[in-house]
C-alpha cells in the first residue's frame, strides 16, 4: 500500500480525515483501477511480451553461452513482476527494497551488464507494444529504477 495512504489510515484511527485527506484517497482510487488493468495485462501477456524478447536477445548475442542469457531472461522475469506489484501497491520502495536484496553485485558478478541493458532495452519495446498510452506510463518509471539498480547506475534517466 502507499507509504502516504498507510499514514492516513493510521491517523483515521484517532481523528476523521479532513478534507484534503480524502482527496488522497480519492486520487488513489481513481488511480488503482487503472494500475490493476494494467497488472493485470502485463500478467495475462508476460508470454508474448517476453517470447519477443527473449528471441531478439538470442538473436542479438548469438556467441553468447546460452546459461548467461538465459540467467538474464530470468532476472527480468522476476524483475517484471516486481514493477507490477510495486506499481499496483504504489510503492516504488517495495521494488527497491525487493531487487538489492537479491540482485545487488549480481550483474557485476558474471559481467552481463550489456546483456542486461539490451534486455532491459527489448523488454520496454515489448511491454509498450503490449499496452495502451494510459497504462504504459504507470509501469515505465518502475523498470527504469530496475534498471538503475540491477546496473548499479546512480540515478535511472
Amino acid at each position: 500500500m502507499h507509504p502516504e495512504i498507510a499514514r492516513l489510515l493510521e491517523q483515521a484511527e484517532q481523528r476523521y480525515l479532513q478534507t484534503n485527506e480524502l482527496e488522497l484517497f480519492r486520487r488513489y482510487a481513481v488511480s488503482l483501477a487503472r494500475r490493476m488493468e494494467t497488472y493485470e495485462i502485463l500478467r495475462d501477456k508476460e508470454e508474448q511480451i517476453f517470447q519477443p524478447v527473449a528471441d531478439r536477445l538470442v538473436a542479438a548475442f548469438p556467441d553468447e553461452r546460452q546459461d548467461l542469457l538465459e540467467r538474464s531472461l530470468k532476472h527480468w522475469l522476476l524483475i517484471s513482476r516486481y514493477c507490477g506489484t510495486a506499481m499496483l501497491l504504489s510503492d516504488p520502495d517495495f521494488l527497491a527494497l525487493r531487487l538489492k536484496d537479491w540482485m545487488t553485485g549480481l550483474v557485476q558478478t558474471h559481467q552481463t551488464q550489456t546483456i542486461e541493458r539490451k534486455l532491459y532495452e527489448l523488454l520496454l519495446q515489448g511491454v509498450k507494444a503490449e499496452l495502451s498510452d494510459k497504462h504504459f506510463p504507470l509501469i515505465q518509471p518502475l523498470f527504469e529504477k530496475a534498471k538503475a539498480i540491477l546496473l548499479e547506475e546512480t540515478k535511472p534517466q
